[in-house]
């Protein structure tokens, strides 16, 4: 074998170990950006099931389906491609879009939360749409729609989230994280979703197994179990992704405060944690992570109590005076249209 040859065979072996070493970087960059996003992940798996209640066995993959496929499309065909424009035209948006994003998941989660202690009009307005009397094939629809709506709010917070998290490099590199971790949150949610939604299907036919054995009985009493505890699983899965909600919301706020220079709140929060960790060294980490938790908690329920009036008295006024134009200006077109 001729020396250049196996010079060029080395070259090639060493393109292929940057190559290997590169998507191992772009990997480990990835699931650091994507674990900065837990906890929006988390609220995404615990919304949406709720979707999925009240339709046939039959039609709750399909409705998953349909939700994870406009996921995949907000994610990769409208985020991606905006959130890379926004770091190259203007990377300076990056922290308020997150702060705005994480003022939306107090308003969010402290809306919930309040709507359980005080039901308001809202509720009995979305009780009232559902009770209009649509067809089936309408109903799913709108509540695919809905999902996606849902969806594109959370995702666009996912997205800002692990760019702001990526460290600074090529366009090409920074699209692959995002695409990775887009793709990787998707599937991980709504693949957590579908076995969620179908899990007391399974305890049902589990339970149902005849045979007599004591692996029959090992079966039946596994299906007993999922059946009776998937509801309260639900219900958990729902306070965790409230909470969540209220708790990362809080946390971005007091970042993006820290990155314009007001970092009072959140040295006070990182003390706390610190002094709590001190306090019990056997228990260090876990209970330093639960107080600055609970800090930025206080300060997302703070912000959603502040973001709710403000929502209901100002944004969406304006928001109801402004879609009220677009039929007034379409049959304006329509009637120059006519001349």
């Amino acid at each position: 074998m001729s020396i250049g040859l196996i010079a060029l065979l080395d070259d090639i072996a060493a393109l292929a170990k940057v190559a290997a070493a590169s998507l191992d970087d772009i990997a480990g960059q990835a699931a650091k950006a994507g674990a900065k996003a837990a906890g929006v992940v988390i609220d995404d798996a615990a919304v949406t099931p709720r979707y999925v209640t009240g339709f046939s066995p039959a039609r709750e993959l399909p409705i998953i389906g349909r939700i994870a496929l406009g996921s995949l499309k907000n994610k990769l065909l409208i985020l991606l491609p905006a959130a890379l424009i926004l770091s190259l035209v203007a990377p300076q948006a990056i922290t308020p879009l997150l702060m705005i994003g994480g003022l939306y998941l107090c308003y969010e989660g402290v809306e919930k939360v309040y709507g359980l202690v005080l039901p308001h009009a809202a509720h009995a307005h979305e009780s009232a749409l559902e009770a209009t009397s649509l067809d089936a094939k309408s109903i799913e629809d709108e509540k695919v729609a809905g999902a996606i709506k849902t969806d594109f709010i959370l995702s666009a917070e996912i997205m800002a989230i692990t760019l702001a998290a990526v460290p600074s490099g090529g366009m090409f590199t920074q699209a692959l994280i995002l695409a990775v971790v887009g793709l990787g949150i998707t599937v991980l949610v709504y693949g957590g979703v579908a076995l969620i939604v179908k899990a007391d299907d399974l305890g049902l036919m589990l339970a149902r197994a005849r045979t007599a054995s004591p692996i029959g009985a090992f079966l039946r009493s596994i299906g007993k179990g999922l059946v009776t505890g998937m509801p309260y699983f639900l219900k958990l899965l729902g306070i965790v992704g409230t909470a969540a909600m209220i708790w990362v919301g809080g946390g971005i706020i007091v970042h993006g405060l820290e990155a314009y220079g007001i970092g009072g709140l959140a040295h006070l929060i990182h003390d706390a944690g610190e002094a709590t960790a001190h306090a019990i060294p056997a228990l260090a980490s876990v209970l330093s992570w639960i107080v600055e938790a609970a800090g930025a908690g206080i300060v997302g329920i703070v912000a959603g109590l502040i973001a709710i009036p403000v929502a209901g008295y100002i944004v969406s006024p304006i928001w109801r005076y402004l879609k009220s134009l677009l039929p007034r200006r379409r049959k304006e077109a329509l009637a120059d249209g006519k001349k």
